[in-house]
C-alpha cells in the first residue's frame, strides 16, 4: 500500500505486519507493532500508522481511543487515501453511512483506481440506494477487474435497479458470451433466470419466452423454468402450451392451489358449473389431494353445493380435522352457503346422537362413525356461532364438546376465544390458561395464553408464562426483545396503554423500530454474499423487500400505538411526581406520612434492583457478543441510547416523536385510512393547515365516507375559519380551491347536520356527528348525547365494538358531564351484549390488580 509520507525498510516492514495482523485478527499484535514504531522520535505523528492503531482500537470496543488516533492521523496526513478509508471503516462501523461515503471519495480522491476503496464505497451506496452512484463506482470496478463475474454481475445490476433494462441486458449478454460452462452449471442457470427476469420486466415477454425455450437445457431448476414458461404462454395468450405446462405442474404437485386456477384460465373455463366439473374430474384423479376437492365449493351452488360439501365435512369430521372451519370460513360471505352447512351439521348432532350416523336414513348402511365424530361436530359448530356472534349458542356448543372430552386442548383455546369475541378478555385468559395448564410442553398454547394474558392487561403473569420457554440467566422480556418478539412487544404496548403506563408503552414501540432498523442494517452482509453465490433474484427480492419494510403490519401496529400516546401526553403532559407528593404529604398524618415514606423506600430499592439487573444483563449481552464476534468491524455496533419508560414519557416534544413514527407510515402505508386520520390529528395540533389539507385529501382518497373523516374536515373547517385573516394570499387561494368540493359554501353547523342527516342509520357515523355537534355548540349536549345513546332499531351497525367506542367517549368528556345518561347507556349494552366486561356493573368487574389478588388468596386457600 503506497504512502504519501513513506517510511524507511525496517518501519515499512513493520506497517505491512500491523496491515497482516488486521486482517488476521491478531489486534493485540497489531498494537504491539503500531507501538514500535510510534516509539521511534521521527514517526511519533506517523499518519498512518496512528490510523491503523485506532483501526484495531476499535476492533477491541475501544471506540473514543480509536477515534482520537484516526483523527490524529488524518490531520498529520490529510492526502493520505490509506487514513481517509480508515476514517470512512470507522464510521460505517458506527452506521454513519452518510458520512463513511464521503470519507471513502476523498480516499479516493488520492488513489483513484484502489479496488478495496471501491468495493467498500459500492456496499455503502447499494445500502443507501444511491443507484447512480452505486452505477459509477460498479462501472469503475468493471474497467479494473474485467475477469471478474462479480464486476459485469454488479454493474449489470446497477442498471437493472434503475430500470434501464436495455443497457443490464447488453452487459449480461457480453459477459454470457464470454463464458463458456457446462449444462449443469447451478450458478450459470441461476444467472440465465436472473436475465430471464430483466427481461420480463423490461416488458418484452416475447423475448422473455424465446430466452426461456433456448435455455431451458442449461436451467437447473425445473420447478422455476416450467412455471415462468406457464406463466409467460399465459401472459401471451397461448392458452393451450400453457395449459401443457401446467398440467405438468399439477402433476407434480396436486397440493398447490395455484396452479388450478392458472389451469383454469389456460383453459378458458369462465362458467361455475364447467369449473366444479374440472375440480371433480381431478379429485378422481388425485383422490388423496386437497384443493380439488375444497376449490369446487367456492364455485358450485344450491343442491350440487350441498352435495359437495356434505362429503367435504362428513370425510374431515370423521378423520377429526381441527382446522376445518378455517377452512370453511371464506364460504360464509355467501349466506346460502351459511345456512346449508348450518343446517348439515345439525342434522349431524341429532343423527350422530340417535344412531352414530350422520344421517338418520343410513341406519343400516356400513358400520358406524367413530365416537369422536359427535365430538369435532360441537367444536365446529362453537365456531360457527362464534362467526355470527351468537355467543350463547357458541357456548352451550363448545360446553358439549368439552363435557364429551375434557382433556382435548383445541376446546378450551377455543372456548377462550369466543369470550374474547364476545368482548370478555379476562374471562378468555383463564380458559387459555386452563388449556395450557394441560400441556405446558407446547409452545404454540404458552405463546397464545400469553397473549390472551396481555389482551387482559396481565402483563406480569404474560412475561412469567413466556419465561418458561426463553433462556434461563436473563428476564424473559430481555430475552424476548433480543429475538425480536415482536407480536409480544406490540401487545405489550397495547397493554400499558390501556393501563396507562405511557413511558413502558413508548419503550415497547421503540424497541420494535430497532428491531425494524436492525433488519435493514443486516441486509449489509448480503450484499457480497449473493453476488458471490448467484442467488441474483432472492437479491433483487430482499432489496425491494427492505425499500418497503417499514409498511410490515407489525410496525404499523407499533407506530399506532406510539402515535396515540404521543398525542395523549401532548394533550394531557404528565405532572411533576415530585411536586405532587410534596403538596400532599403536607396535608397527611404522621401515620400516613410513615406509610407513605415506606413505600416510597420500597420503591426506590426496587427501581435500584432492577436497574442494577438491567446492567448485568447488559454485561452479559455485550461479553456474548464479544465471544461470537470475530473481530470484524461491523462487529462493533454503535451503542444504542437506554430507553427509560420515564424519559420516555416525559419528552420535550411529544408531537415531533410522533412524527417520527408517522413518516414511513405515510410513504409505506399510504393505503391505509387511519395512517392520514393520524397525520391530520398530529397535524392540528402543530397548527399546519397545508399538511392537514393534505392529510385530508388522501384520506379523501381511500374513503370519503369514513365518519372520522368527517370530524376531521368539521375542526379542519373551524379552524381555518379562525386563523384565515393571517395568511399569505398564496395559502388562502390553494385553500379555498382544494376545499370547495368539500365544504359546497356550508358552514360548519350546516355541515355537520347534513352529514348527520345523511348517516342517521349508523350508530359509528352519528357518533362522530354528535362528537362535532357538542364540540362546535356545547348547548346541544342533550341531543348529541341522546343521539348515540338510543340503540333502537334504526341503528344497522350496533356491535361490541361501536357500542364501546360511544362509552369511550362518554367518559372521556367528549359529550361534557353525563352520568346519569352513562349508567343507563351501559344498561342498555348490557341487554344487548351480556359477555361484554365493559358492559358489565361495576360490581362484576374485576380490574387485572384485582384479580390478581383473588388468584393469590386461592391459591394460598388451596394450599391450605
Amino acid at each position: 500500500m503506497p504512502s504519501s509520507n513513506p517510511l524507511p525498510p525496517k518501519e515499512n516492514a513493520l506497517f505491512k505486519r500491523i496491515l497482516r495482523c488486521y486482517e488476521q485478527k491478531q489486534y493485540k499484535n497489531g498494537l504491539k507493532f503500531a507501538k514500535q514504531i510510534l516509539s521511534n522520535p521521527k514517526y511519533t505523528e506517523h499518519g498512518e500508522t496512528l490510523a491503523m492503531k485506532g483501526l484495531t482500537l476499535n476492533c477491541l470496543g475501544r471506540k473514543e481511543e480509536a477515534y482520537e488516533y484516526v483523527r490524529r492521523g488524518l490531520r498529520n496526513d490529510l492526502k493520505s487515501h490509506v487514513c481517509w478509508h480508515v476514517y470512512g471503516l470507522l464510521q460505517r462501523s458506527d452506521k454513519k453511512y452518510d458520512e463513511a461515503i464521503k470519507c471513502y471519495r476523498n480516499a479516493l480522491k488520492w488513489e483513484k483506481d484502489n479496488i478495496q476503496i471501491l468495493r467498500d464505497l459500492s456496499l455503502l451506496q447499494i445500502q443507501m440506494r444511491d443507484l447512480e452512484g452505486y452505477r459509477d463506482t460498479r462501472y469503475q470496478l468493471l474497467m479494473l477487474r474485467p475477469t471478474q463475474r462479480a464486476s459485469w454481475i454488479g454493474y449489470a445490476m446497477s442498471f437493472h435497479l434503475l430500470e434501464e433494462y436495455k443497457n443490464a441486458l447488453n452487459i449480461l449478454e457480453t459477459f454470457l458470451e464470454q463464458q463458456k460452462v457446462s449444462n449443469l452449471d447451478y450458478e450459470h442457470s441461476e444467472l440465465l433466470l436472473y436475465q430471464n427476469l430483466v427481461i420480463q420486466e423490461s416488458g418484452d415477454l416475447k423475448e422473455a419466452l424465446r430466452h426461456l425455450e433456448d435455455s431451458q437445457e442449461q436451467i437447473v431448476d425445473k420447478l422455476t423454468l416450467k412455471e415462468n414458461l406457464g406463466d409467460l404462454n399465459l401472459k401471451l395468450n397461448r392458452h393451450t402450451k400453457a395449459g401443457e405446462y401446467y398440467e405438468q405442474l399439477v402433476q407434480r404437485n396436486p397440493e398447490n392451489t395455484g396452479y388450478y386456477g392458472k389451469l383454469i384460465e389456460a383453459r378458458q373455463l369462465t362458467e361455475p358449473k364447467d369449473i366444479v366439473d374440472f375440480y371433480l374430474r381431478y379429485a378422481e384423479k388425485f383422490p388423496r389431494a386437497m384443493p380439488p376437492r375444497r376449490l369446487p365449493l367456492n364455485f358450485a351452488t344450491g343442491e350440487q353445493f350441498r352435495s359437495l360439501v356434505d362429503k367435504y365435512m362428513r370425510k374431515a369430521l370423521s378423520k377429526g380435522v381441527p382446522p376445518l372451519f378455517v377452512d370453511l370460513r371464506s364460504l360464509y360471505s355467501d349466506r346460502s352457503k351459511t345456512e346449508t352447512i348450518e343446517g348439515l351439521l345439525l342434522q349431524y348432532v341429532e343423527a350422530l346422537k340417535k344412531i352414530g350416523k350422520y344421517s338418520e336414513g343410513e341406519a343400516n348402511n356400513g358400520p358406524k362413525e367413530p365416537a369422536s365424530a359427535l365430538l369435532w361436530v360441537y367444536y365446529y359448530l362453537a365456531q360457527h356461532y362464534d362467526y355470527l356472534n351468537q355467543t350463547e349458542k357458541a357456548i352451550s356448543y363448545i360446553d358439549a364438546a368439552i363435557e364429551h372430552t375434557p382433556t382435548l386442548i383445541e376446546l378450551f383455546v377455543t372456548k377462550g376465544r369466543i369470550y374474547k369475541h364476545a368482548g370478555d378478555p379476562q374471562e378468555a385468559y383463564k380458559w387459555l390458561e386452563e388449556s395450557q395448564a394441560l400441556d405446558t410442553a407446547d409452545r404454540y398454547i404458552n405463546s397464545k395464553c400469553a397473549k390472551y394474558m396481555l389482551r387482559a392487561d396481565y402483563v406480569k403473569e404474560a412475561e412469567d408464562t413466556c419465561g418458561k420457554f426463553t433462556r434461563e440467566g436473563v428476564s424473559a422480556m430481555e430475552n424476548l426483545n433480543e429475538m425480536q418478539c415482536m407480536w409480544f412487544q406490540t401487545e405489550c404496548a397495547l397493554a400499558y396503554q390501556r393501563l396507562g403506563k405511557y413511558g413502558d408503552a413508548l419503550k415497547k414501540c421503540h424497541e420494535v423500530d430497532r428491531h425494524f432498523s436492525e433488519i435493514i442494517e443486516d441486509q449489509f452482509d448480503f450484499h457480497t454474499y449473493c453476488m458471490r453465490k448467484m442467488t441474483l433474484r432472492s437479491y433483487v427480492g430482499l432489496l425491494r423487500l427492505e425499500d418497503v419494510l417499514r409498511g410490515h403490519p407489525f410496525y404499523f401496529k407499533a407506530a399506532k400505538c406510539a402515535i396515540e400516546v404521543y398525542l395523549h401526553l401532548f394533550d394531557e403532559p404528565l405532572k411533576d411526581e415530585s411536586a405532587e407528593q410534596e403538596l400532599n404529604t403536607e396535608n397527611l398524618a404522621p401515620s400516613e406520612l410513615k406509610k407513605l415514606r415506606n413505600k416510597q423506600r420500597k420503591a426506590r430499592r426496587k427501581a435500584e434492583q432492577e436497574s442494577l439487573q438491567q446492567k448485568e444483563a447488559q454485561v452479559k449481552r455485550d461479553q456474548h457478543h464479544k465471544s461470537r464476534q470475530q473481530g470484524d468491524v461491523e462487529a462493533d455496533a454503535p451503542q444504542l441510547d437506554e430507553l427509560v419508560p420515564d424519559k420516555l414519557a416525559r419528552v420535550r416534544d411529544p408531537l415531533e416523536e410522533a412524527i417520527k413514527f408517522l413518516q414511513p407510515l405515510q410513504t409505506l402505508a399510504k393505503d391505509r385510512m387511519e395512517t392520514h386520520l393520524m397525520a391530520f390529528e398530529v397535524y392540528y395540533r402543530k397548527r399546519k393547515v397545508l399538511l392537514m389539507l393534505q392529510s385530508i385529501k388522501r384520506a379523501q382518497q381511500i374513503d370519503p365516507k369514513n365518519p372520522k373523516l368527517h370530524s376531521c374536515l368539521v375542526r379542519f373547517f373551524e379552524h381555518i375559519a379562525e386563523v384565515r385573516s393571517d395568511w399569505e394570499p398564496c395559502i388562502e387561494e390553494v385553500v379555498s380551491r382544494e376545499t370547495e368540493s368539500y365544504f359546497a359554501g356550508k358552514g360548519a353547523h350546516a355541515l355537520n347536520e347534513d352529514f348527520l342527516e345523511r348517516n342517521s342509520h349508523s350508530l359509528w357515523a352519528v357518533l362522530e356527528g354528535a362528537k362535532m355537534m357538542y364540540h362546535l355548540d356545547n348547548k346541544c349536549q342533550s341531543r348529541a348525547i341522546e343521539l348515540v345513546t338510543s340503540l333502537d332499531n334504526k341503528y344497522q351497525d350496533v356491535n361490541i365494538e361501536i357500542c364501546t367506542d360511544v362509552l369511550t367517549s362518554l367518559r372521556n368528556g367528549n359529550f361534557g358531564s353525563c352520568e346519569a345518561q352513562l349508567e343507563e347507556f351501559i344498561k342498555k349494552c348490557n341487554s344487548l351484549f351480556p359477555y361484554t366486561a365493559a358492559f358489565k356493573p361495576p360490581s362484576e368487574q374485576v380490574s387485572p390488580s384485582e384479580s390478581n389478588h383473588i388468584c393469590q388468596e386461592q391459591d394460598s386457600y388451596n394450599s391450605n
